[in-house]
């Protein structure tokens, strides 16, 4: 592992990706880590990605993770949980990467737009400007609200706004409408 203390979350998360590219898993770099690509920089202690995987393939996932030298925990979401599960890894270091096992109204196509970010000598995959926006937008709460509003601000090339309200839409009415309040202003 790369981790040599705490406060490494992010090389703890290049070693699972290493994991997740061995088992030809299609991820996604979501949350603090693709705020900052996408015009927040915020501290955070751990890294989230979401996979495309079955809550199943989630449980297989967990035992190559052991395998290879990594603490793990899975959490399965109950039936209005938007999470269906997630797999917690973390080192001897207290270093934590979420893996989330789906999110109820994902566009299936978020891991193609996902765009390569080098980091660390290597490169991950991080969701997409208008992916990240429309899961800001679907979390919703007053932080969620301020990183999609940065997103969009801060973009260097256009926002698709089609493909933006598209995929937002799928996460609900109330992420919709959250969406609209942010392109009004």
């Amino acid at each position: 592992m790369r981790t040599r203390r705490a406060g490494q979350s992010a090389l703890l998360l290049l070693d699972a990706v290493a994991v997740l590219r061995s088992k030809a898993i299609e991820y996604a770099v979501i949350g603090a880590m693709a705020a900052s690509v996408h015009g927040s920089l915020r501290a955070s202690a751990d890294a989230d990605a979401l996979l495309s995987v079955t809550v199943s393939k989630l449980a297989n996932l967990s035992r190559a993770f052991k395998k290879a030298g990594f603490a793990t925990e899975l959490r399965r979401g109950d039936a209005d949980d938007p999470i269906p599960a997630m797999l917690i890894i973390r080192d001897t270091h207290g270093n934590r990467v979420d893996l989330l096992g789906g999110l109820r109204g994902l566009d299936p196509e978020v891991f193609s737009r996902a765009v390569d970010v080098p980091f660390s000598g290597d490169t991950l995959r991080v969701v997409s400007r208008e992916d990240f926006i429309a899961m800001k937008c679907f979390a919703g709460g007053p932080q969620d609200v301020a990183d999609a509003r940065l997103a969009l601000k801060s973009a260097q090339a256009p926002v698709d706004h089609g493909l933006l309200r598209r995929v937002t839409r799928r996460f609900g009415r109330a992420a919709a409408d959250v969406l609209e309040q942010i392109l009004a202003h």
